[in-house]
């Protein structure tokens, strides 16, 4: 797997605004938010998309969503709820290919996330 942003965010070599760091995941602000609370939380090791995810690898995705729910606890938001998603493959909005779980909160969130009617053929 290529480097991607989210390795130099990592590896420190460009800033990121960090709210968890452990061995295993790093958890940072986003940086075109769509809620008023809405951070990332990436696996240290490169897994490109979800359809990479091996049977060894459950552990560490698991993790990802109790850094999650943990950030969520401290900021006094998960008890109202929230939103994670994790977007894989270009139909499925990846745009950088290293998995991440986007977190949002702190507001209402309707459903379907998109107002855009769908076409399907």
């Amino acid at each position: 797997m290529s480097e991607t942003i989210f390795t130099k965010i990592i590896n420190k070599e460009i800033p990121a605004d960090i709210l968890y760091e452990d061995e295993i995941s790093l958890a940072f602000k986003d940086i075109n938010p769509q809620a008023p609370m809405h951070f990332l939380v990436i696996p240290k090791k490169a897994i490109a998309t979800i359809n990479d995810i091996e049977r060894q690898d459950c552990e560490v995705v698991g993790h990802l969503s109790w850094v999650a729910a943990k950030i969520l606890k401290e900021h006094g938001l998960a008890e109202q709820g929230y939103r994670t998603v994790m977007n894989c493959n270009e139909y499925g909005g990846q745009t950088v290919y290293h998995i991440h779980l986007h977190v949002l909160a702190g507001k209402p969130l309707g459903w379907p996330p998109y107002s855009a009617k769908l076409k399907i053929e």
